[in-house]
């Protein structure tokens, strides 16, 4: 689970936790808060380990997926969580910038997708974590849009290149779930209009598509909020 010590993530690692599944946390930035949703997963009966990796870098995603299947003795489901959400603008977005982005919520997740398809034995499941914006044009946030647009065409054509292998392939696309760091809150309100939808619901999602059956692959689920 790439992404998975807090907010929308945290909430994802404890819905499979729920489900009996054991977990491998991933984080960069966040030890203290994968220690602690880690301590939440054991407190469930399963087993539960924090991994660190800046997902950027391009030889992380494969290192990533086989410390995690030493880490568990295996590897049945990817979630592609990790992303990062920064203000773009089309006049002022840098280099730097689209490269960070794409780099973090495209990249990584075909390449953790690849490591995963390699590791998994008789099948499995692959969850990428998209957003409302494959929809919806956020004219602030250009790269951000392009890459989640691409999360939702890099689900469609795993499912059919991997369909043989037995490993289905899906999407959950949250909607207006929690207010992202530094969103203005009154331009959150604004938008949820006071239906602001809730992690659970991504997680229990997110939980459907890691135990469906195998002809249930190709799908994107919008979740969340009221749009």
């Amino acid at each position: 689970m790439t992404g998975g010590a807090i907010r929308v993530g945290r909430a994802i690692v404890l819905a499979l936790a729920d489900a009996g599944l054991d977990v491998a946390i991933h984080y960069h930035r966040s030890a203290a808060a994968a220690r602690r949703t880690a301590r939440d997963v054991a407190a469930r009966g399963v087993r539960a380990v924090t991994l660190r990796a800046d997902l950027r870098r391009p030889d992380a995603p494969a290192r990533l997926v086989r410390a995690a299947t030493r880490a568990l003795g295996g590897l049945d489901v990817l979630v592609n969580s990790a992303a990062v959400f920064p203000r773009t603008p089309f006049a002022t977005t840098t280099l730097a910038q689209w490269e960070t982005v794409v780099a973090l919520n495209l990249r990584a997740p075909f390449f953790c997708a690849q490591a995963a398809a390699r590791a998994m034995r008789g099948g499995g499941h692959v969850i990428n974590i998209a957003d409302l914006a494959v929809e919806r044009a956020w004219t602030g946030y250009i790269p951000y849009t392009i890459a989640k647009s691409g999360l939702v065409a890099l689900t469609r054509t795993l499912a059919v290149a991997l369909r043989e292998r037995g490993i289905v392939v899906n999407c959950v696309a949250p909607g207006l779930v929690l207010r992202p760091v530094g969103f203005p809150a009154a331009r959150w309100r604004a938008l949820t209009r006071g239906r602001e939808g809730r992690p659970a619901d991504v997680g229990a999602a997110v939980r459907f598509f890691a135990t469906c059956p195998p002809d249930v692959t190709g799908q994107v689920l919008f979740v969340g909020g009221n749009r």
